[in-house]
């Protein structure tokens, strides 16, 4: 709690001034409780001991004497432990600030192959990123949402090649009806264009391939020469599909400020001048076949250490384009961060390397682990994927049903619109709410859960507090409080740990942390509805009223923020 740091410092330096501590190295000790209940921030004493000689328990008693301030003290088992007083956390939360960042950043997600609809393994992409972006821009920082479009390479060369040499007869015969379009995505271009691209890998691996190979690789090999014919045939094959998948992702709620294509840097000649400069290089190295690379073994990388930026030909590989595509990013913005499945751990520590080696900064990087089916994982080219479209509308029919459960009175349009949000909002919820380096099964029953840690609970917490303001129908008055109760205790010292939690989030990129922190703040606020009553006999209850709008502005800034549609009803 960063706001009671700022009032125990001064008093917790002069004592420990007096009991002999020299240095600062304390101000990084004195961190949040470990438990609840000891208080809100906690100093260890156990660094102190070897300084002074004693015990850490003696030390922290007498710290807990010696400190005084508009807070309470204690000391346990080594810690000096400090707890926030109610009255000072109503004086000083209801005008927190959660705004703190200035930051110009550009945050890199998604960028995903356009040859296929997307499914919920390459969705945890989007929703993380876009979560980031959004968390970012509530932090306060000017965030730029950027989209790279890989526009060039195997994957796009394969759906082109099909699209121009198979016929729909012909790919519904090599399926052989396996994975049939569904009906309800039969206008959609992504989910129809999908099987061409499927159909082209079976061909691809069966016997007798070669000239179908051949005539991928002459595409592909034309594309990273910059052949704006065959670049204009791709964009043509992949723009119908890349629109499709900006469409489910647009009803999730994630859009970009900025699309970049990854054959720009072939065709305005950054990618030449690049592998000029790396040739030049004093790690520079040339394979038996002509390919160039760097040897950055010599810069201390360990395993694979060679990272090839040209082939034999003459061509670029993607890491260069990336390379490149880097370079170019740093002229856009001062802080960039890159989504990356943990499958690119090792490209993109060798893009960093290359980066530095051309005196560039490196990016921060957010990896993320995968989402499994129970028999394995998704994969487009197989088909044994979960679609995300398919996915939302499940959600929704699932939200739908609850909501008529409980809300009879509503008209058809109502639940429709409740259940959308429900439903969206569930999905991404039960994302962002996982760690990103922790991959988890994905099941139907957990994905449309609304039970327990899910999005609806919070959702219900925000209407709620809507409902009060609704029926109060006037702002809120600054007020003392006449009596704090426990719930309304904990439900300040929630709020107070408002700005910390995102900030977490935002500076170490991790928004699991703030999801998890709205779970928090809704279970803190539902006690607070429930033992400190806004309007009593008629009568408005004014500080209870200020809490409660304070909260309700709290939950709908932090559920926009990890992509939670804020109804005022449900």
């Amino acid at each position: 709690m960063e706001i009671l740091r700022t009032i125990v410092e001064p008093s917790l330096e002069s004592a420990l001034a007096d009991i002999g501590v020299s240095g600062d190295f304390w101000r990084k000790a004195l961190g949040v409780s470990r438990e609840k209940d000891q208080g809100d921030l906690s100093l260890p004493c156990f660094p102190f001991a070897k300084q002074l000689g004693r015990n850490p328990n003696e030390i922290a008693s007498e710290l807990a004497n010696l400190i005084s301030g508009d807070f309470d003290v204690s000391a346990t088992g080594g810690y000096v432990n400090f707890k926030a007083r109610s009255n000072w956390l109503a004086d000083n939360v209801m005008e927190i600030e959660i705004s703190q960042g200035s930051k110009d950043v550009l945050i890199e997600h998604t960028s995903a192959n356009p040859n296929g609809p997307f499914h919920v393994g390459r969705a945890r992409n989007a929703i993380l990123g876009d979560t980031l972006v959004r968390l970012n821009r509530l932090f306060g920082n000017n965030v730029r949402a950027e989209y790279y479009v890989d526009d060039m390479g195997k994957q796009v060369g394969v759906l082109a090649w099909a699209l121009q040499n198979l016929s729909k007869e012909k790919v519904d015969q090599i399926l052989n009806d396996q994975d049939n379009l569904n009906p309800k995505w039969s206008g959609k271009m992504d989910h129809v264009t999908v099987r061409w691209y499927q159909a082209a890998q079976n061909l691809r691996s069966n016997d007798g391939a070669e000239e179908i190979e051949q005539a991928i690789g002459k595409l592909v090999h034309a594309s990273e020469h910059g052949d704006n014919l065959v670049l204009s045939q791709f964009e043509k094959a992949y723009k119908p599909v890349l629109d499709g998948m900006l469409e489910t992702l647009s009803r999730l709620g994630i859009d970009f400020d900025t699309f970049t294509k990854e054959s720009k840097f072939v065709v305005d000649g950054s990618v030449s001048s690049l592998m000029e400069r790396l040739a030049n290089l004093e790690i520079n190295g040339v394979a038996d076949n002509g390919a160039h690379y760097l040897d950055l073994g010599q810069r201390g990388l360990k395993g694979k250490t060679e990272f090839f930026y040209r082939r034999g030909d003459g061509s670029s590989l993607y890491a260069t384009r990336d390379v490149a595509y880097h370079m170019w990013k740093w002229q856009q913005c001062g802080n960039l961060i890159n989504i990356l499945g943990e499958d690119h751990k090792l490209q993109a520590k060798q893009v960093g390397m290359t980066l530095s080696e051309l005196g560039e900064k490196v990016p921060e990087v957010m990896f993320y682990a995968f989402i499994k089916l129970p028999e394995g994982k998704m994969s487009t080219r197989k088909g044994n994927v979960v679609f995300m479209d398919d996915l939302l509308e499940e959600a929704k029919e699932h939200a739908a049903e609850v909501v008529k459960e409980l809300r009879s009175d509503l008209s058809d349009d109502e639940i429709n619109t409740i259940s959308e949000a429900v439903g969206v909002s569930a999905v991404r919820f039960n994302i962002v709410k996982v760690s990103p380096d922790k991959g988890f099964t994905f099941r139907w029953e957990d994905a449309l859960s609304f039970e327990g840690e899910s999005a609806p609970f919070v959702m219900y917490s925000h209407t709620r507090a809507c409902s009060i303001a609704r029926k109060v129908g006037r702002k809120s008055k600054s007020v003392k409080p006449e009596e704090i109760v426990p719930a309304m205790h904990e439900m300040l010292r929630c709020m107070a740990n408002y700005p910390d939690k995102l900030s977490i989030a935002v500076n170490e990129n991790k928004p699991h942390i703030f999801a998890l922190y709205m779970l928090e703040l809704a279970t803190a606020y539902n006690s607070f509805y429930r033992d400190c009553h806004v309007i009593i006999e008629g009568e408005v209850n004014e500080f209870n009223y200020a809490v409660s709008e304070k909260a309700r502005e709290l939950l709908r800034l932090g559920m926009q923020g990890v992509g939670i549609i804020p109804l005022e009803s449900m």
